[in-house]
């Protein structure tokens, strides 16, 4: 189909054009709400019973609100959590708040490779209609999992690129198979570079890091649409929201910034809209803002790093490759 304008935003006056040109009042809660005024009610107008929607990081922040949102939708959502506490505490708050919805937890840390594969291959649902990959970390240093991959990578790119490949089969029972990477804005100033991606060899800044994971996802989005055309995958970023996440890695950002930030539920609606909304079936491989494709480029020096992806895609697939070889090695030992 035909690129959609990006800009302006119809109906929008210059005044708006301009803001949505800035970053603070782009981003935050009232880039929101200026952007809602052009939402149509009727795209969550819909009944999602009998689908089956999983969220990784489900117990807070935008994971929750997404819940809730797909829940009060009608979906049967599977809350993948690593810490088991805080996973049944959210499925009882989503309960509460969600009477008449259907929620349920599963555990799964998704830095751990060997923790992905048994839950693809033991307790998944033998139909998947929606993967939401929104686990995400920012570490203040550099750590390692236990497997020895740099922990934000292994979260934030390797973790669900690996959720997503195993799922491949059960999405493809769905009849409107749909995938949705929660990146970030801060992926704008930074170009993929796989050139020491483990920070082995420089400082680790974990701002950096984290840019760098989320233009990951984006460019994985890409080719997840060109690889695999059945499949609706998605990225998106959603703002400046007030999460835990942003509170505890961010503290000085959150500080300056706390009065003007959006609602985790405001973070989380293009997500939600995303899962839910008909007429997006098909749209695959773009980056959404705000229920709008957005570029995945600001700044033309980025660009050149998107000829990476291949080998990105190639680097997940060979670190897969190496755990479950260590997996059957260890296994034949014991």
């Amino acid at each position: 189909p035909a690129r959609r304008r990006l800009c302006p935003r119809r109906g929008l006056t210059m005044l708006n054009w301009l803001l949505d040109r800035s970053v603070v009042f782009n981003f935050d809660r009232t880039g929101f709400k200026r952007h809602a005024r052009g939402f149509l009610a009727s795209d969550l107008e819909v009944n999602l019973a009998g689908r089956t929607v999983l969220v990784t990081g489900a117990n807070s922040g935008l994971g929750f609100e997404a819940c809730r949102g797909l829940g009060e939708l009608g979906a049967h959502v599977v809350l993948l959590c690593r810490n088991a506490a805080r996973g049944r505490d959210a499925c009882e708050r989503l309960q509460q708040a969600v009477p008449s919805g259907s929620f349920e937890l599963e555990l799964l840390d998704v830095s751990r490779l060997a923790d992905v594969e048994r839950y693809v291959t033991q307790r998944a649902p033998d139909v998947v209609d929606v993967l939401i990959n929104n686990a995400g970390v920012l570490p203040a240093t550099r750590e390692e999992t236990p497997e020895g991959v740099e922990l934000c990578f292994a979260t934030n790119v390797l973790g669900p690129f690996a959720l997503t490949r195993g799922l491949l089969s059960k999405l493809r029972r769905s009849d409107d198979p749909r995938v949705i990477h929660v990146s970030s804005g801060g992926m704008y100033p930074v170009a993929l570079d796989l050139a020491d991606w483990e920070w082995k060899t420089r400082d680790y800044a974990g701002t950096r890091a984290y840019a760098l994971t989320k233009r990951a996802e984006v460019v994985l989005n890409e080719l997840w649409a060109s690889r695999e055309s059945w499949l609706t995958s998605s990225a998106m970023h959603p703002g400046w929201a007030d999460t835990p996440a942003v509170r505890s890695s961010l503290p000085r950002f959150h500080q300056i910034t706390r009065a003007i930030l959006r609602s985790p539920a405001e973070g989380a609606d293009t997500i939600v809209w995303l899962a839910a909304c008909a007429r997006l079936r098909g749209e695959s491989g773009h980056f959404w803002f705000d229920r709008q494709r957005a570029p995945s480029h600001v700044f033309p020096t980025t660009r050149s790093g998107d000829r990476h992806g291949p080998a990105l895609w190639e680097l997940c697939e060979s670190l897969m490759a190496r755990e479950k070889a260590a997996g059957q090695r260890h296994a034949a030992a014991t």
